[in-house]
């Protein structure tokens, strides 16, 4: 029996990823590199504005492109994070 596990196929539409997922026995796939995935669902309808030293800015959106999310959200997170640790 094989115990190597294949790479990830590189899927370019949802149309291949429900095919790849319906088809596919997952379980012979290197799935180690995937990461949890969080769902923005509620509706964004308020907005701030907020001053900050440019390179304060360059650090955080050098930080939100390593965690892979816009800057925006990577804020977004930040704070959400921080509401729910006080309550």
């Amino acid at each position: 029996m094989n115990n190597t596990l294949k790479p990830m196929p590189s899927l370019r539409s949802d149309e291949e990823a429900e095919k790849f997922v319906e088809t596919a026995d997952l379980s012979t796939f290197d799935l180690s590199g995937f990461k949890p995935m969080r769902f923005e669902i509620a509706k964004k309808d308020t907005v701030i504005n907020l001053r900050m030293p440019t390179a304060l800015m360059a650090a955080l959106k050098d930080k939100a492109a390593r965690q892979g999310v816009p800057y925006a959200r990577y804020v977004r997170m930040l704070i959400e994070a921080d509401v729910a640790q006080a309550r």
